[in-house]
């Protein structure tokens, strides 16, 4: 605490101004000078302590001394401001820059009011007289403008500010929400258009009005742009987020398959565009089979991507629309790099069933038993594969093994009882197969209660 005092004491003396008083004897202007000095030290101990009701009565004999000071009232502010005094706060800050008009912090003082009272139309003239002193306040300016909805005057300084020092992520998030709002969008195509045609080789440009026109259904507008850029910088990547679409909806197969490839191997362009541009290509190598090795390459772009798994999600793609053959192939070539996904090997073991591939299904559930010895869909798919494959003694050596790991699953349950049911009919046991058969019906009689 002691050090906050005495930061303020050393403070205090350099903003303390030279006394100006009318002829009077020295030992006068020394004894009110000495007045002045002592009440202004004791305000700036009692506010280091927080003592703010005693720092205003300290400041207040200072203003009777010395009326026309601006630190005072200043300091008056800061007092009120802390205390949550809002009025008494922004009045006398106001009183300080009437006094000193170059007293930057005394406009910062009556910001902060502002702020603190959602005062927000206020705070913006307060702010345009900041940027005289410091540009950085354009910051500040913006989001007023956001909060008070004068999104036309918020955009023109979006676009300033973009040109001047460079683009933010929080002016991005604040022009992307402004321009959903069609009325908007109008000046600010006008406005890229313009940029354009001075600056026909900056990249950004075109980018922004892609994607404009994109959004808003224009997708023949997006091209021509599109088409624009690859003339002017044939080395952009960008363009080819549009020619890829383009070629797509032509059917133009390789044309599209060599704009992907550059954008998948882009580090400029971002992961959800080339998650889209692999999915719309997925729906597109479905129907035209020739391009299937196309896809494979496509997929080896995202092997690292943590955030995605994106030959499980193909692999859900293709079960989603029953085929087997090419879901069991995606689920394979995840599993090869993530080997303890319990999903995907479930539902390989599921490809595996219905595809009728029973040979593949034993080995691999198998497998996984001895990986995950307390999984028991493992031990009921390796007895169902085996029963397919009449080695009933392995299915019911498996099967009696894994439900003893079921636990709150009745579906599971039955569909263990069938299998040993099958297998002991395989083994010629019939008094068990009838005891496993009944115990499936009985379950299934409760689960439809």
């Amino acid at each position: 605490m002691k050090k906050i005092v005495l930061y303020s004491f050393l403070f205090g003396m350099f903003l303390i101004p030279n006394i100006l008083l009318a002829q009077t004897e020295p030992e006068e202007i020394a004894s009110v000078s000495d007045d002045f000095e002592n009440y202004f030290f004791e305000s700036l101990k009692q506010k280091g302590i927080e003592n703010y009701d005693k720092a205003i009565d300290a400041l207040e004999r200072c203003k009777d001394l010395q009326p026309k000071n601006g630190v005072v009232y200043f300091e008056l502010g800061k007092n009120y401001l802390s205390q949550k005094k809002y009025k008494e706060a922004y009045d006398n800050f106001e009183k300080a820059t009437e006094i000193d008009p170059k007293n930057r912090w005394a406009w910062v003082g009556m910001y902060d009011v502002c702020y603190d009272t959602s005062d927000f139309n206020q705070a913006i003239i307060i702010v345009e007289k900041l940027v005289e002193f410091k540009v950085d306040y354009k910051e500040d300016l913006v989001s007023l403008y956001m909060k008070t909805q004068q999104f036309d005057k918020a955009l023109l300084l979006i676009n300033e500010l973009n040109e001047t020092v460079g683009k933010s992520e929080k002016r991005e998030l604040y022009k992307a929400d402004i321009l959903k709002d069609a009325k908007y969008q109008g000046s600010e195509k006008a406005d890229l258009l313009e940029k354009i045609k001075k600056n026909p080789k900056e990249e950004s440009n075109y980018v922004e009005l892609i994607y404009m026109y994109s959004k808003s259904n224009q997708e023949e507008k997006a091209l021509e742009v599109a088409k624009q850029l690859e003339k002017e910088i044939p080395t952009s990547d960008w363009a080819q987020v549009s020619l890829f679409k383009f070629h797509l909806n032509n059917n133009e197969g390789d044309k599209a398959v060599k704009a992907m490839n550059i954008v998948l191997g882009s580090l400029k362009i971002d992961k959800k565009i080339k998650h889209r541009i692999l999915n719309e290509f997925l729906i597109f190598s479905r129907n035209n089979p020739k391009y299937e090795a196309d896809l494979e390459k496509a997929i080896s772009y995202f092997e690292d991507d943590k955030e995605v798994q994106v030959a499980k999600e193909i692999g859900k793609f293709y079960q989603n629309k029953k085929d087997w053959i090419n879901a069991t192939k995606y689920y394979e070539k995840h599993l090869s790099n993530v080997k303890e996904d319990m999903e995907t090997i479930l539902l390989l073991l599921q490809a595996y069933t219905e595809s009728a591939n029973f040979e593949k299904l034993a080995k691999v559930s198998e497998d996984q038993m001895q990986l995950f010895p307390t999984q028991p869909q493992l031990y009921y798919y390796n007895g169902l594969a085996n029963n397919q494959l009449k080695n009933y003694k392995k299915a019911k050596d498996a099967l009696e093994s894994g439900i003893d790991f079921v636990l709150d699953d009745v579906a599971l349950e039955i569909n263990f009882n069938i299998q040993l049911g099958e297998a002991f009919s395989g083994l010629g046991d019939m008094k068990k197969k009838e005891l496993y058969f009944t115990k499936a019906n009985e379950l299934l009689k409760k689960q439809k209660k």
